[in-house]
């Protein structure tokens, strides 16, 4: 056997006894600091570096990647314990996500790589055309970020690779932040058509990669209430509901978020889908916004809200679910007549039941009726792991309300 040919020697890793190793073999792919015996060869361990994970009677369960600064001390990185993570395992998993991805889109603007649904735990990859964007939120992929990036290249042909290395999951790792180009160059906003309006996303300086492509089939249903409609984009981001209701016939639409650039993008975006002059912005705390639109009698025929998470987690469950509350009482309040609502959340700590239940109330407390008329999830280039219901956190609600 060639040297290159020799297994790599992993440190070892275990289950306590009573560990659920059951879920694990079963596909669930964390393991909690809690489940792991700990001592002071774990304790010191490298974040991000590989082992192999045993159950609590020694049987071999596959590979992981450790962090002893997180709660989620392991992730499932590969059923071989042999197996070698380098840029030829990275480009693996990419080409089987790609196939995917081409089989869905004509053309290249999605989510490429969706943590550990596709495969790559603690890694999000949005491909803008030729720039793609990795978040990086775990360690494992921090450490093999070079690797990463040359498989990128290798697999998709993209030309400009941003590493976005911000986020409140990359504080749970106890990683620092930056933003930098690691191959290529790009300056200014990159434009990205979907449902047939054009969109400008700041990979460098936007929210998270720059565009949410969760919303993608969201906007499209959207769209098909839009047609003659005033409409009214509440959290807009870069105009996600607006550009596509615009796309679709709307006579109107104005689009209100609290940050300016995000505001000067969605402008960009109606001029390049050559909507401008239907197009709106108004830059404020999107609370007041609506309070002041009820008071000026505002109305309109369809009414999109699209909040940050207001329940990232558990413990902040009740005031998120409280928060969405209000925006459903004050947003109903500003639908027209047999007009539409639409209500969402990314909250995964707010499931589907507890945001239908707090927009219902929220609607009701606003003096308003209304029927559920579609229930949308996130697009499938954002694939739902079936044993991490975190992976499933996408939410949308469309109510008609009464005449």
């Amino acid at each position: 056997m060639s040297p290159q040919d020799t297994p790599p020697q992993y440190p070892t890793v275990r289950l306590k006894p009573k560990a659920e190793a059951r879920a694990i073999r079963h596909g669930f792919p964390w393991v909690y600091a809690d489940e792991i015996v700990t001592d002071r060869r774990t304790k010191e361990m490298t974040p991000g570096a590989l082992a192999i994970l045993e159950d609590g009677e020694r049987q071999v369960m596959g590979l992981v990647t450790v962090n002893p600064n997180s709660k989620i001390f392991g992730r499932m990185l590969d059923r071989d314990p042999a197996a070698v993570i380098d840029q030829a395992w990275f480009a693996a998993r990419l080409r089987t996500a790609l196939a995917m991805r081409e089989r869905l889109f004509d053309a290249p603007f999605y989510r490429l790589i969706h943590a550990e649904a596709d495969g790559l735990p603690g890694v999000v990859i949005d491909r803008f055309g030729d720039v793609a964007v990795i978040q990086p939120n775990a360690a494992w992929a921090e450490t093999l970020i070079d690797a990463l990036a040359d498989a990128l290249i290798d697999v998709t042909g993209v030309r400009t690779i941003v590493k976005n290395a911000t986020g409140r999951s990359r504080s749970l790792e106890g990683l620092s932040e930056e933003t930098i180009v690691l191959r290529g160059d790009i300056t200014g906003a990159v434009p990205v058509p979907m449902n047939g309006a054009t969109y400008m996303a700041d990979v460098l300086g936007g929210q998270k990669t720059g565009l949410f492509f969760d919303q993608r089939p969201n906007h499209a249903f959207a769209q098909r209430l839009a047609n003659g409609a005033r409409v009214l984009d509440v959290f807009a981001h870069v105009g996600g509901f607006s550009l596509a209701a615009l796309a679709g016939g709307a006579t109107s639409a104005l689009a209100v978020d609290s940050s300016a650039p995000a505001l000067s993008l969605a402008t960009l975006g109606a001029e390049a889908s050559g909507k401008a002059a239907q197009f709106a912005t108004r830059q404020g705390d999107a609370f007041a916004v609506m309070e002041a639109l009820a008071l000026e009698g505002a109305k309109f025929e369809v009414v999109i809200c699209d909040p940050p998470a207001f329940a990232p987690s558990r413990q902040s469950l009740d005031a998120g679910l409280r928060a969405y509350e209000r925006v459903a009482r004050l947003a109903a309040a500003l639908v027209a007549p047999g007009g539409y609502l639409g209500l969402c959340s990314c909250s995964h700590a707010a499931d589907l039941n507890a945001f239908r239940s707090a927009s219902a109330r929220g609607i009701g407390r606003g003096g308003r009726r209304g029927q559920i008329i579609h229930t949308g999830f996130a697009g499938p280039d954002h694939p739902l792991l079936p044993q991490l219901a975190e992976s499933g956190y996408l939410k949308s609600l469309f109510f008609r309300l009464d005449a």
